[in-house]
């Protein structure tokens, strides 16, 4: 029999948000366990749960007293369960101190209660100094490899002051991974034996891939393994980078040589070797990129294959689509009044949006 043709991916004529909780505060983060229940990170330091349409009156966690969320960037940024959590209850977090450095922390859940975890049970597998109190990317990910992905921004203020976006002796500026499997006693991870600079001792062996402004959310698509990850922009241009499923790693996305595909420092700049987005816009569309997920859900065919992200100002929403020829589609899909500050995936691929102004979680739909 002939192979089933991959079916042509189409942008959505339009999208909907439908409200589906509400009574958070300056949500950043949500994901799953890999069933039914929804967790959401608020900004402060408290994890919470959405089960069957309400929000749990109890927070699953409630770190609020070792979180420094002070400065509009910082606090409780990033979650993410463990591929086995079903097995062994562990749940990762990424998170500013009171020092304003950014911790990824292992915690478990409780053994008598599923929906409270142990926050006794911390332990700290990396602590990351910030020179400045912005760009802290803060999205943790277990890929389809089970290795911990950690996005980090530059270390702020603006332009790169300390080149660490080009630094490949500091963990800032860069896409992190991690074996959290093969911690012991004295280090609570490993490197992955084949990173692409695990044989240099002049590099942090955690990278992954370098060049980065401010990661502000990346995701895998959970049918390809393809990741996608939006970096904010300085004055001009927020971006959209895609690194292939089969990628050995070691990719550098230009900053801040480039601004999304344009010269930075100098009016003419060198690409060789650098890795161009794929897409891109400018501050008519927006002044903050949010990014988000490639829809794989059941329960809304004509959005299957879309990779949705948003704008933070503006509440817009694009879809990207790939074409034949390598290129990928750009559709401004619908304008919101909604301050979009991240999007997040359910156990069935169905996708959502956080406001964080309002601390309203929606669905998106057609």
């Amino acid at each position: 029999m002939p192979p089933t043709p991959t079916p042509i991916v189409q942008p959505p004529a339009s999208l909907s948000l439908q409200p589906i909780a509400d009574g958070f505060v300056r949500p950043t983060n949500l994901t799953h366990a890999f069933d039914e229940r929804l967790f959401v990170t608020d900004q402060a330091g408290r994890i919470r749960i959405i089960h069957e349409g309400a929000v749990l009156a109890e927070p699953f966690l409630d770190i609020t007293d070792r979180v420094n969320d002070r400065a509009n960037e910082q606090g409780l940024l990033g979650l993410a369960f463990h591929p086995q959590y079903q097995q062994n209850g562990y749940f990762f977090v990424n998170y500013t101190n009171a020092n304003g450095s950014t911790v990824i922390a292992r915690y478990q859940v409780s053994a008598d209660n599923p929906d409270r975890a142990d926050r006794d049970s911390e332990r700290i597998l990396l602590t990351i100094s910030q020179p400045y109190g912005n760009h802290n990317g803060g999205q943790i990910k277990f890929g389809p490899d089970g290795y911990l992905y950690i996005g980090m921004g530059d270390g702020g203020s603006a332009g790169d002051p300390l080149n660490h976006g080009q630094d490949v002796t500091t963990l800032l500026g860069a896409m992190l991974r991690l074996d959290i499997d093969q911690g012991n006693d004295e280090a609570a991870y490993a490197i992955p034996a084949d990173n692409p600079f695990v044989a240099e001792d002049r590099v942090r062996n955690e990278i992954w891939a370098i060049g980065l402004r401010n990661p502000w959310r990346f995701s895998f698509d959970r049918l390809t393994g393809d990741l996608l990850i939006a970096d904010v922009g300085q004055n001009l241009w927020e971006e959209i980078n895609f690194q292939p499923a089969d990628s050995p790693g070691g990719e550098n996305y230009g900053w801040n040589i480039f601004e999304a595909s344009h010269c930075y420092r100098t009016a003419n700049c060198d690409p060789e070797g650098l890795v161009m987005p794929i897409a891109e816009y400018t501050r008519d569309g927006g002044c903050s990129v949010t990014g988000g997920y490639v829809y794989r859900g059941s329960q809304w065919p004509a959005l299957w294959g879309n990779y949705f992200f948003a704008d933070y100002c503006t509440g817009h929403i694009w879809s990207l689509t790939p074409e034949a020829d390598g290129r990928w589609q750009q559709t401004l899909i619908t304008r919101t009044n909604r301050i979009i500050s991240s999007f997040g995936e359910d156990f069935y691929g169905e996708l959502y949006v956080l406001d964080h102004a309002s601390g309203v979680v929606l669905r998106l739909q057609p």
